[in-house]
């Protein structure tokens, strides 16, 4: 019977994706714009690049977002600027959004030369003598992730918002990763490794 229940939740999850509407997408991402931009590319640092997200994943974050608002960020993910921002979405209106930003293209970023050697280590291989375990398992030689498994592309991403994303997760005020796995990972990180491989990443297409 549980499996039964998985199964039908599963099913209803995709159907939610697969009728995403990117037109009415674009239509409802006008509030969006100011921070994210028109098309996704945000173009301020500590707000995170949507164009050529997967659609299932920005699906996810919207949910949780206001599943964290709701919840006073006791489940979910809770972020004060973004709770005002889903609380008047519909299930519907997030499933447009994320079809919409899937769509676009984002547009690629740098990797500073000073950090590619840490960055590019820690990403490539991780640090196997601490239990590290690489970027590239998760998120793809190419930083593309993988939209079945949930991993999310990181690739062109500002390195501010990564940063602040490992930080959090770090410290657990994020923690709604798969399986907890960004939290088990970046509690092994050093400041200065987080900041190598949040600027490795951006420059990853």
């Amino acid at each position: 019977m549980k499996k039964l229940a998985l199964l039908l939740t599963l099913i209803a999850s995709f159907t939610a994706y697969a009728q995403g509407d990117a037109e009415a997408g674009k239509a409802k991402s006008t509030t969006c714009a100011a921070c994210h931009g028109p098309d996704g590319n945000s173009l301020i640092p500590a707000n995170p690049v949507l164009a050529g997200q997967h659609e299932k994943y920005l699906f996810k974050q919207l949910k949780e977002f206001k599943l964290g608002m709701t919840t006073g960020g006791e489940q979910g993910r809770y972020n004060a600027v973004m709770a005002g921002m889903v609380a008047a979405l519909s299930e519907q209106d997030m499933a447009d959004l994320a079809a919409y930003y899937a769509t676009q293209t984002a547009k690629p970023g740098v990797t500073p030369e000073s950090t590619i050697e840490l960055g590019e280590q820690l990403y490539l291989a991780g640090d196997t003598e601490r239990g590290i375990a690489s970027c590239i398992a998760c998120h793809g030689p190419r930083g593309n992730g993988t939209s079945l498994s949930g991993f999310p592309k990181i690739s062109g991403q500002h390195a501010d918002y990564v940063k602040a994303q490992l930080m959090a997760f770090r410290d657990g005020t994020r923690n709604n990763d798969l399986n907890g796995m960004m939290g088990i990972v970046s509690a092994k990180l050093s400041d200065e490794e987080i900041d190598a491989i949040s600027k490795y990443v951006g420059g990853l297409h």
